[in-house]
Protein backbone atom coordinates (compact mmCIF):
# COMPACT_ATOMS: atom_id res chain seq x y z
CA UNK A 1 0.00 0.00 0.00
CA UNK A 2 1.39 3.37 -1.03
CA UNK A 3 2.43 5.68 1.83
CA UNK A 4 3.75 8.85 0.21
CA UNK A 5 1.59 11.94 0.64
CA UNK A 6 1.25 12.65 -3.08
CA UNK A 7 0.40 9.04 -3.93
CA UNK A 8 -2.24 8.87 -1.20
CA UNK A 9 -3.79 12.15 -2.30
CA UNK A 10 -3.97 10.89 -5.89
CA UNK A 11 -5.59 7.63 -4.79
CA UNK A 12 -8.31 9.41 -2.82
CA UNK A 13 -8.87 11.97 -5.58
CA UNK A 14 -9.25 9.34 -8.30
CA UNK A 15 -11.54 6.93 -6.42
CA UNK A 16 -15.13 6.48 -7.60
CA UNK A 17 -17.44 8.11 -5.05
CA UNK A 18 -20.79 7.29 -6.68
CA UNK A 19 -23.29 5.23 -4.78
CA UNK A 20 -23.35 4.76 -1.02
CA UNK A 21 -21.02 1.78 -0.70
CA UNK A 22 -17.88 2.45 1.35
CA UNK A 23 -16.06 -0.77 0.46
CA UNK A 24 -13.21 1.28 -1.07
CA UNK A 25 -12.19 2.20 2.48
CA UNK A 26 -11.35 -1.39 3.42
CA UNK A 27 -7.89 -1.36 5.00
CA UNK A 28 -7.90 2.45 5.15
CA UNK A 29 -10.62 3.25 7.67
CA UNK A 30 -12.94 1.43 10.08
CA UNK A 31 -16.19 2.38 11.78
CA UNK A 32 -18.04 0.61 14.55
CA UNK A 33 -21.53 -0.49 13.57
CA UNK A 34 -24.64 0.34 15.64
CA UNK A 35 -25.82 -2.54 17.83
CA UNK A 36 -29.38 -2.77 16.52
CA UNK A 37 -28.80 -4.13 13.01
CA UNK A 38 -30.74 -1.66 10.88
CA UNK A 39 -30.55 -3.61 7.60
CA UNK A 40 -31.89 -6.78 9.25
CA UNK A 41 -34.76 -4.95 10.94
CA UNK A 42 -35.54 -3.09 7.71
CA UNK A 43 -35.78 -6.40 5.83
CA UNK A 44 -38.20 -7.77 8.42
CA UNK A 45 -40.47 -4.74 8.10
CA UNK A 46 -40.39 -4.77 4.30
CA UNK A 47 -41.42 -8.42 4.25
CA UNK A 48 -44.53 -7.58 6.28
CA UNK A 49 -45.52 -4.34 4.49
CA UNK A 50 -48.02 -3.82 1.67
CA UNK A 51 -46.60 -0.55 0.29
CA UNK A 52 -43.16 0.88 1.16
CA UNK A 53 -41.20 4.04 0.46
CA UNK A 54 -37.45 4.38 1.07
CA UNK A 55 -36.47 8.06 1.16
CA UNK A 56 -33.00 9.17 -0.02
CA UNK A 57 -31.99 5.61 -0.82
CA UNK A 58 -28.49 6.55 -2.01
CA UNK A 59 -27.29 3.88 -4.40
CA UNK A 60 -29.90 1.48 -3.06
CA UNK A 61 -27.27 -0.73 -1.44
CA UNK A 62 -28.94 -1.06 1.98
CA UNK A 63 -32.45 -1.50 0.58
CA UNK A 64 -31.18 -4.16 -1.83
CA UNK A 65 -30.08 -6.33 1.10
CA UNK A 66 -33.73 -7.19 1.78
CA UNK A 67 -34.89 -10.58 0.56
CA UNK A 68 -38.57 -9.65 0.05
CA UNK A 69 -40.34 -6.46 -0.94
CA UNK A 70 -44.02 -5.52 -0.66
CA UNK A 71 -46.25 -5.50 -3.77
CA UNK A 72 -45.72 -1.73 -4.03
CA UNK A 73 -42.11 -0.69 -3.31
CA UNK A 74 -40.66 2.72 -4.15
CA UNK A 75 -37.38 4.51 -3.41
CA UNK A 76 -36.42 8.16 -3.94
CA UNK A 77 -33.01 9.70 -4.60
CA UNK A 78 -31.76 13.09 -5.77
CA UNK A 79 -28.13 12.63 -6.93
CA UNK A 80 -27.93 11.41 -10.55
CA UNK A 81 -25.04 8.94 -10.08
CA UNK A 82 -26.91 7.40 -7.16
CA UNK A 83 -30.16 7.28 -9.14
CA UNK A 84 -28.42 5.28 -11.86
CA UNK A 85 -26.86 2.88 -9.36
CA UNK A 86 -30.07 2.45 -7.37
CA UNK A 87 -32.02 1.79 -10.56
CA UNK A 88 -29.63 -0.96 -11.63
CA UNK A 89 -29.79 -2.59 -8.18
CA UNK A 90 -33.48 -2.18 -7.38
CA UNK A 91 -35.43 -2.30 -10.63
CA UNK A 92 -34.67 -6.02 -11.12
CA UNK A 93 -36.10 -6.54 -7.61
CA UNK A 94 -39.36 -4.78 -8.48
CA UNK A 95 -38.56 -1.52 -6.66
CA UNK A 96 -39.37 1.68 -8.57
CA UNK A 97 -36.71 4.40 -8.19
CA UNK A 98 -38.05 7.96 -8.41
CA UNK A 99 -35.81 11.01 -8.97
CA UNK A 100 -36.77 13.48 -6.26
CA UNK A 101 -35.02 16.70 -5.10
CA UNK A 102 -35.35 15.87 -1.37
CA UNK A 103 -37.57 18.88 -0.82
CA UNK A 104 -41.32 18.97 -0.10
CA UNK A 105 -43.60 17.76 -1.39
CA UNK A 106 -42.88 14.09 -1.85
CA UNK A 107 -44.34 13.09 -5.26
CA UNK A 108 -46.91 10.69 -3.77
CA UNK A 109 -50.54 10.81 -2.69
CA UNK A 110 -51.68 11.13 0.90
CA UNK A 111 -51.69 7.87 2.88
CA UNK A 112 -49.94 5.99 0.05
CA UNK A 113 -47.66 3.81 2.20
CA UNK A 114 -47.85 1.75 5.35
CA UNK A 115 -44.04 1.79 5.72
CA UNK A 116 -41.65 4.70 5.13
CA UNK A 117 -37.94 4.14 5.74
CA UNK A 118 -34.64 5.95 5.40
CA UNK A 119 -31.00 5.36 6.30
CA UNK A 120 -28.99 8.50 6.96
CA UNK A 121 -31.28 11.04 5.28
CA UNK A 122 -29.65 14.41 4.69
CA UNK A 123 -32.95 16.21 5.27
CA UNK A 124 -36.03 15.09 7.17
CA UNK A 125 -39.43 16.55 6.30
CA UNK A 126 -41.64 15.18 9.05
CA UNK A 127 -44.89 16.67 7.76
CA UNK A 128 -44.35 14.95 4.41
CA UNK A 129 -43.50 11.65 6.05
CA UNK A 130 -46.70 11.86 8.10
CA UNK A 131 -48.73 12.85 5.03
CA UNK A 132 -47.74 9.87 2.89
CA UNK A 133 -48.14 7.36 5.73
CA UNK A 134 -51.43 5.61 6.23
CA UNK A 135 -53.00 5.86 9.72
CA UNK A 136 -51.20 3.27 11.80
CA UNK A 137 -48.29 3.22 9.33
CA UNK A 138 -44.67 3.25 10.46
CA UNK A 139 -41.61 5.40 9.83
CA UNK A 140 -38.50 3.32 10.55
CA UNK A 141 -35.07 4.87 10.05
CA UNK A 142 -31.47 5.18 11.12
CA UNK A 143 -30.38 8.81 11.34
CA UNK A 144 -27.01 10.46 11.72
CA UNK A 145 -26.85 12.07 15.14
CA UNK A 146 -25.39 15.32 16.50
CA UNK A 147 -21.73 16.30 16.09
CA UNK A 148 -21.02 13.18 14.05
CA UNK A 149 -17.38 12.93 12.89
CA UNK A 150 -16.83 16.45 14.21
CA UNK A 151 -13.23 15.61 15.12
CA UNK A 152 -12.52 15.42 11.38
CA UNK A 153 -14.86 18.24 10.34
CA UNK A 154 -13.42 20.65 12.91
CA UNK A 155 -9.86 19.68 11.93
CA UNK A 156 -10.59 21.30 8.58
CA UNK A 157 -13.15 23.99 9.48
CA UNK A 158 -12.25 24.91 13.04
CA UNK A 159 -14.72 24.86 15.97
CA UNK A 160 -18.38 24.57 14.94
CA UNK A 161 -20.23 25.12 18.24
CA UNK A 162 -23.41 26.35 16.55
CA UNK A 163 -23.72 23.09 14.61
CA UNK A 164 -23.22 20.67 17.47
CA UNK A 165 -26.90 20.53 18.48
CA UNK A 166 -28.15 19.81 14.95
CA UNK A 167 -29.75 16.38 14.45
CA UNK A 168 -30.20 15.79 18.17
CA UNK A 169 -32.50 12.78 18.65
CA UNK A 170 -34.63 14.57 21.24
CA UNK A 171 -35.25 17.43 18.82
CA UNK A 172 -36.11 15.04 16.00
CA UNK A 173 -38.50 13.08 18.21
CA UNK A 174 -40.24 16.32 19.18
CA UNK A 175 -40.53 17.34 15.51
CA UNK A 176 -41.96 13.93 14.61
CA UNK A 177 -44.57 14.21 17.35
CA UNK A 178 -45.47 17.72 16.22
CA UNK A 179 -46.12 16.37 12.71
CA UNK A 180 -48.63 13.81 14.00
CA UNK A 181 -46.38 10.82 14.56
CA UNK A 182 -46.00 8.90 17.82
CA UNK A 183 -42.39 7.90 18.57
CA UNK A 184 -42.42 4.30 19.82
CA UNK A 185 -38.67 3.57 19.82
CA UNK A 186 -35.59 5.80 19.99
CA UNK A 187 -32.08 4.40 20.52
CA UNK A 188 -28.68 6.10 20.25
CA UNK A 189 -25.10 4.95 19.66
CA UNK A 190 -21.67 6.62 19.78
CA UNK A 191 -19.31 4.76 17.44
CA UNK A 192 -15.54 4.82 17.03
CA UNK A 193 -13.97 5.62 13.65
CA UNK A 194 -10.29 5.07 12.84
CA UNK A 195 -8.79 6.64 9.71
CA UNK A 196 -5.48 5.10 8.69
CA UNK A 197 -4.36 7.32 5.82
CA UNK A 198 -5.06 10.60 4.07
CA UNK A 199 -6.40 8.83 0.96
CA UNK A 200 -9.38 7.79 3.07
CA UNK A 201 -9.86 11.40 4.19
CA UNK A 202 -9.90 12.70 0.61
CA UNK A 203 -12.33 9.95 -0.42
CA UNK A 204 -14.67 10.70 2.48
CA UNK A 205 -14.67 14.46 1.97
CA UNK A 206 -15.39 14.02 -1.75
CA UNK A 207 -18.21 11.57 -1.02
CA UNK A 208 -19.85 13.09 2.08
CA UNK A 209 -19.82 16.59 0.65
CA UNK A 210 -21.68 18.29 3.51
CA UNK A 211 -18.92 17.54 6.03
CA UNK A 212 -16.56 20.16 4.57
CA UNK A 213 -18.60 22.13 2.01
CA UNK A 214 -16.61 23.14 -1.04
CA UNK A 215 -13.78 20.72 -0.24
CA UNK A 216 -11.04 20.39 -2.85
CA UNK A 217 -7.64 18.80 -2.53
CA UNK A 218 -5.89 21.99 -3.63
CA UNK A 219 -7.90 24.18 -1.28
CA UNK A 220 -7.04 22.04 1.73
CA UNK A 221 -3.65 20.64 0.73
CA UNK A 222 -1.82 22.16 3.71
CA UNK A 223 -4.29 20.70 6.20
CA UNK A 224 -4.20 17.35 4.42
CA UNK A 225 -0.42 17.29 4.65
CA UNK A 226 -0.60 18.16 8.34
CA UNK A 227 -3.06 15.32 8.89
CA UNK A 228 -0.86 12.93 6.88
CA UNK A 229 2.11 13.76 9.11
CA UNK A 230 0.00 13.39 12.24
CA UNK A 231 -1.16 9.91 11.23
CA UNK A 232 2.41 8.93 10.36
CA UNK A 233 3.67 9.96 13.79
CA UNK A 234 0.70 9.20 16.08
CA UNK A 235 -1.23 6.44 14.36
CA UNK A 236 -4.85 6.42 13.13
CA UNK A 237 -6.93 9.58 13.33
CA UNK A 238 -9.80 8.80 15.71
CA UNK A 239 -13.26 10.30 15.35
CA UNK A 240 -16.73 9.29 16.51
CA UNK A 241 -19.96 8.95 14.59
CA UNK A 242 -23.34 9.22 16.28
CA UNK A 243 -26.43 7.34 15.14
CA UNK A 244 -29.98 6.95 16.32
CA UNK A 245 -32.66 4.46 15.45
CA UNK A 246 -36.14 5.96 15.36
CA UNK A 247 -39.48 4.28 14.90
CA UNK A 248 -42.64 6.40 14.76
CA UNK A 249 -46.24 5.61 13.89
CA UNK A 250 -48.85 7.73 12.16
CA UNK A 251 -51.56 8.46 14.71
Amino acid sequence: MSTSFDDLIALGADADVSGWDFAWLEGRATEERPPWGYARQLAERLAAASASLDIQTGGGEVLAEATRFPPTAVATESWPPNIARATSLLHPRGVVVVADPDEPPLPFADAAFDLVTSRHPATIWWEEIARVLRPGGTYFAQHVGPASVFELIEFFLGPQPQARRARHPDDEAAAAEAAGLKVVDLRTADLRIEIHDVAAVVYLLRKVVWWVPGFTVEGYRDRLRELHERIASDGPFVAHSTRHLIEARRV
